[in-house]
């Protein structure tokens, strides 16, 4: 299993903490002949390579950039305007098929590894950290896209960013609170979130505002709750 949580984290990272917004455009403009395609699966390669850290798996990297290249120009290709939140949410399902296809088929040699943090909970840690800070805000800007051009602007005076980092700490707040076994603080979370909202509904007259930031409050904490108990499910079956 500890070779799945491995190539997952660097799948995490490959795609949505190493690939600028501007690839992603310059690849749905220019398909299979933009030069950033094959930057983005050379690096989910070389990030394969350095968590496993020993060139016997090099096969194993291999294969997930050819499948990662086929899997993306796939979706470049046949994609449109209407069916990209699909194509994505399809793309993100048959990489992880793949990787966990290609977990299944190596055995991992249980000996010291890169940096000595070998035990499975420390990867599992990391990894959903990861998930929750770089691939959720990927996740929901795709699933709540068709609904995102049909609301109005939000405040002109709002700071850059804020709502992205407010998101990715709360996940992190909540994935802690039940790691830890305080379901209490995750009620408490949500509780500050919705007074701090309420004001912002209260004197919206856009309804379908308040329901976009409704879908995106509870979708967000749900993600969160959701990894956060698998975490904890794969440390109990899996550690030593």
């Amino acid at each position: 299993m500890i070779i799945f949580i491995k190539i997952l984290l660097a799948h995490i990272l490959g795609d949505f903490l190493l690939q600028p917004k501007s690839w992603v455009i310059e690849k749905e403009k220019r398909k299979a002949v933009s030069p950033k395609l094959y930057f983005h699966v050379l690096i989910h390669g070389i990030l394969v390579m350095v968590f496993l850290w020993d060139f016997q798996y090099w096969l194993l990297a291999l294969l997930v950039l050819i499948s990662h290249f086929l899997i993306d120009w796939a979706k470049l290709e046949f994609q449109t305007k209407k069916s990209k939140t699909a194509w994505f949410i399809a793309d993100q399902i048959l990489h992880v098929a793949v990787l966990i296809s290609l977990a299944l088929i190596w055995d991992y040699p249980q000996t010291d590894r890169l940096w000595k943090i070998e035990e499975f909970p420390v990867w599992t840690v990391v990894t959903v950290v990861s998930f929750l800070s770089f691939g959720v805000p990927v996740i929901m800007n795709a699933l709540l896209e068709p609904w995102s051009s049909k609301i109005a602007d939000g405040p002109k005076n709002s700071l850059p960013n804020a709502g992205k980092y407010i998101g990715i700490l709360e996940r992190l707040l909540v994935f802690v609170f039940i790691l830890t076994d305080h379901w209490e603080g995750v009620g408490f979370l949500i509780a500050a979130k919705s007074v701090f909202r309420f004001g912002d509904l209260k004197e919206s007259k856009d309804r379908k505002l308040t329901e976009y930031i409704l879908i995106g409050t509870l979708l967000s904490f749900a993600m969160a709750i959701i990894t956060a108990l698998a975490c904890i499910y794969l440390i109990k079956i899996f550690s030593p």
